[in-house]
């Protein structure tokens, strides 16, 4: 059965959720994001995706203590994301409670400082944020779209010892309008035995059914959530 990961956005402190990365396409849902975590671990949920986009403004880790106070109060096992450069921050992440972190621009753009992290803790703590548009890597809170073509730029990673990858379809993101299943499907082509968690579009819960069926291992889920297009009771029910 797919994994259900749901995704908490943080500006401010608050839980949000931007449309196609854009900052100015704001919307707050929930000022503490710790009940919305609670929400989700009450519906037999296990895994969260937690992004400080704060700090992915900002270059640096900026929302610890907002994962650092759902780390503590529930037993959801939290990826976080959002702006980590340095050494420092991943210590900080991890001392505050992620048990793995996604690395997406950085992967890019200071390649030798990711592959540190790989070699420094290993393939299952560090997650490559692997985002696209058009079949090429993009950047910068998805600002810049870069020449790297998708497929080869995961494919160089599982090499280093990667065995996560997040591939949010840009195109997707935010507008609740289908996952890009046969993208996903054509990089699992690829990379057998990826953990390959889907990311951007899911609109409704047969969005989550049809990759699941697709073979993709995960699936991150946000807007459709917040905005009652699937419903907590729906992911109760497929998980059970």
């Amino acid at each position: 059965m797919i994994e259900i990961i749901p995704a908490i956005d943080i500006i401010d402190g608050k839980c949000v959720r931007l449309s196609q990365g854009d900052y100015d396409q704001k919307k707050v849902y929930n000022e503490n994001p710790l009940e919305i975590a609670k929400e989700f671990e009450d519906a037999g949920i296990r895994r969260l995706h937690l992004v400080d986009l704060d700090g992915a403004k900002a270059h640096h880790i900026v929302n610890h203590k907002v994962l650092e106070t759902i780390a503590t109060k529930t037993n959801l096992v939290i990826d976080f994301g959002g702006g980590l450069k340095s050494d420092e921050d991943l210590k900080i992440a991890f001392n505050s409670g992620a048990s793995m972190v996604t690395g997406g621009s950085i992967a890019v753009k200071d390649p030798d400082t990711f592959c540190g992290w790989i070699d420094k803790f290993g393939g299952e703590k560090i997650i490559l944020g692997a985002d696209a548009k058009d079949g090429k890597i993009a950047v910068g809170g998805w600002i810049e779209t870069t020449q790297e073509p998708l497929i080869p730029f995961i494919s160089q990673y599982r090499q280093r010892g990667i065995s996560k990858v997040i591939c949010t379809d840009i195109s997707k993101d935010g507008m609740l309008k289908g996952a890009s299943t046969d993208l996903y499907k054509e990089i699992l082509a690829a990379e057998s035995g990826l953990y390959l968690i889907a990311s951007g579009g899911v609109s409704k819960i047969e969005d989550i059914i049809e990759l699941d069926e697709a073979g993709v291992p995960a699936v991150i889920t946000g807007k459709a959530i917040y905005e009652g297009k699937i419903t907590l009771e729906q992911i109760s029910k497929l998980l059970a």
